[in-house]
Order: structure tokens, then sequence, then C-alpha cells
């Protein structure tokens, strides 16, 4: 099982870390303990938005980045969870979701004759 705080402490440990910094300076500058950034460095507590803000500002880098480095790590992990695709069942469930991907990038580039671009308004609302 994939695990934010891990991914979210791994991300703020490499930045931390590529900028020279120590967990002191750090801390200090995010008016955090030593010993509660640490842990959430290492996964062992999930930090509030609130203390990540917080973080992120003494590391000078926006939440948005964090998330974002975050977001691509928990993508690839699922990725390489996923069983190999085999099979009809599967290939079918596949065609469908291929089939409702090209309905959602049709109707984000306008409407078309019924159809389609509700569909994909209903499915973006649901």
């Amino acid at each position: 099982m994939i695990l934010l705080r891990h991914l979210v402490g791994d991300v703020l440990r490499q930045l931390r870390l590529h900028q020279g910094r120590t967990l002191r300076e750090v801390s200090a500058a995010a008016r955090v303990s030593l010993g509660y950034l640490s842990e959430v460095e290492r996964g062992q507590k999930e930090a509030s938005s609130e203390l990540l803000a917080a973080i992120c500002r003494a590391l000078g880098v926006p939440l948005s980045r964090i998330l974002r480095e975050v977001s691509d790590q928990l993508a690839l992990a699922e990725l390489q969870q996923e069983p190999v695709l085999t099979g009809a069942p599967e290939r079918e469930r596949v065609d469908a979701d291929s089939a409702m991907l090209e309905q959602l990038v049709d109707g984000a580039h306008g409407p078309s004759e019924g159809g389609a671009s509700e569909r994909a308004g209903e499915m973006v609302a649901a």
C-alpha cells in the first residue's frame, strides 16, 4: 500500500538536501520542531496543510510544486502495482476507458450534436 505521508516526506527531504540545508535550518525557518520535521520527512507523521505550507515557505518553494512531485511519484507507484493487462475482459475495460476519455476530450473542445459532449459534462459533474 502506498502511503502519501511517505511520498510527501521523501519529496521534502530530497528538496531540502538538494538545497544543502539541514533539518535544524529548515525547522527553525518553518517554526516547527526539529523532531517533528524529521518524523514528517521519514513518513512517520502526517503533515497538516498548514505545516506543509510553513515548510514550503521555509524551503522557498510553492506548495503546488511539492504536491505535483508527490502526485507524479504516486502515479508511478500506482502503475508499478497495476497488474499486466492480458485477456479479453481487461482489454474490453481498457477499450471502454479509452472511449470514455475520447468523449471527455471531445466535450472539452466544444459542443457537438448531442451525445459525447453532454455525456462528458455529466461525467465531469458527477
